[in-house]
């Protein structure tokens, strides 16, 4: 069962593996028994065995729930060369994902129904399950809604126009007036096109230093606080997009205070690097948000901590090395994220005790799940078998020339990570990551 594609689920035994889910103890160790890509039975482990089938011995090993990256480009249709559905998926499957939402920055952008059905059909007969998040307005230029009832029955699950805010207040009421009749999010990027300007990178200390145009936490901070507002007289959910700023996550946590349907996220690269890794000019630590300073690091953990910050996604967005290999100024903003999260995850949120691995579920699986209005998976008798098996102790190096995207532009190329994904588990099939 090694190799880079995956195979039929059709007799498999999960054994001595702990789980992480709802209703189990963590101190002990299960059997997982998959029948036809479906859990059959969920026994406390046994040394007797008379299973007709593969078994795998995972001692060690952490089965959780199938996690959903609900923030990635993969760039098909139109940049096939930086990432296909496919490629994108095989990248994150290695990453131990088994879903993910592909935003609608595509060419031709994902604004009709006809994109929603090719990537959809793409995808058909795949272990990993891709959900599609249209556009807010046609092409996204800001100007004109998309037609969102058809895209929701088309299979869309969400609207946004990341890569930026839409500017237009009115526009942004009506979508999120009218995404109210389909019970889906708009999901923002927040950003004020005027104040950042030609921004390269986060404005501070670090800037002024380098001499490159900074891009202010403040014009994050004024979109959310719109965004909020919006919301509030609306009543449509709203959910902020890679959060990156101390000010955006004080609002978002009063926000829910006062009861506004809202929800946020944040990147691994987020909690992970300030500002001052620019300092090497190297193009792979730019990106949009940019990388921020100490204060507003600090704040994005304190998020996720306290539950402000709901999920933790990729923003997975492949370039070409010609398009990066460029001056910082000249180099498209953007990183590749889905083979490192899970890694990052482990050495900075759960080997320091901010994050358990039962929160790292919850913001994973459970909660992009419960945002996009969709059943999570559960690792429960007669369900499907949706599954991500990590290893705990599997500590291993970054090499940006190993991964399974097209593309390579990763910040953390020589980073050693301390945990892994093993293997995952969907639709009726099975992959076990290469070592």
């Amino acid at each position: 069962m090694s190799g880079s594609k995956f195979q039929k689920a059709e007799k498999i035994l999960l054994k001595n593996v702990t789980i992480i889910d709802d209703g189990y103890n963590e101190q002990k160790q299960w059997d997982i028994f998959i029948i036809d890509g479906k859990i059959n039975a969920i026994n406390p482990t046994s040394e007797k065995t008379d299973f007709n089938g593969a078994v795998l011995d995972l001692s060690g090993k952490l089965a959780l729930p199938g996690l959903l990256d609900m923030h990635v480009h993969f760039r098909e249709p139109g940049r096939e060369d930086e990432e296909t559905l496919k490629s994108g998926a095989h990248s994150a499957m290695a990453g131990g994902f088994t879903a993910a939402c592909t935003m609608p920055n595509t060419n031709p952008a994902t604004d009709n129904r006809e994109v929603i059905e090719f990537i959809l059909d793409e995808m058909k007969n795949h272990l990993f399950s891709i959900y599609p998040i249209a556009a807010i307005t046609k092409d996204q230029q800001g100007e004109k809604l998309a037609e969102m009832a058809e895209l929701v029955d088309a299979g869309a699950v969400a609207f946004s126009d990341d890569g930026k805010s839409v500017a237009n207040s009115l526009l942004l009421r009506r979508a999120l007036e009218y995404s109210k009749m389909f019970n889906v999010p708009i999901i923002e990027h927040c950003e004020d096109a005027h104040l950042v300007g030609s921004g390269d990178m986060h404005e501070g200390f670090v800037s002024s230093n380098l001499g490159l145009a900074g891009m202010p936490a403040i014009a994050e901070d004024v979109i959310v606080a719109r965004n909020l507002m919006l919301a509030e007289y609306t009543g449509g959910k709203i959910h902020i997009a890679h959060i990156s700023t101390k000010g955006a996550v004080d609002l978002v946590r009063q926000a829910k205070d006062k009861g506004i349907d809202v929800t946020a996220e944040a990147t691994p690269h987020h909690f992970s690097l300030t500002d001052e890794a620019v300092r090497s000019f190297d193009s792979n630590f730019k990106m949009n948000p940019p990388l921020r300073s100490e204060e507003h690091v600090a704040a994005i953990i304190e998020g996720l901590k306290d539950g402000t910050i709901d999920a933790i996604v990729t923003d997975h967005a492949p370039h070409s090395i010609e398009e990066k290999d460029a001056e910082f100024s000249a180099a498209p903003f953007g990183i590749i994220g889905l083979e490192t999260a899970l890694g990052l995850v482990a050495k900075q949120l759960v080997k320091p005790g901010i994050l358990s691995w039962q929160d790292i579920v919850q913001k994973m699986c459970k909660n992009p799940y419960r945002i996009l209005g969709l059943e999570a998976p559960q690792i429960k008798a007669g369900e499907i078998a949706n599954l991500t098996i990590i290893d705990p102790a599997g500590e291993w190096e970054v090499d940006k020339f190993n991964m399974k995207s097209r593309s390579r532009n990763t910040p953390f190329h020589g980073w050693k990570l301390p945990v892994r994904a093993f293997a995952v588990l969907n639709n009726g099939y099975f992959y076990l990551a290469e070592k």
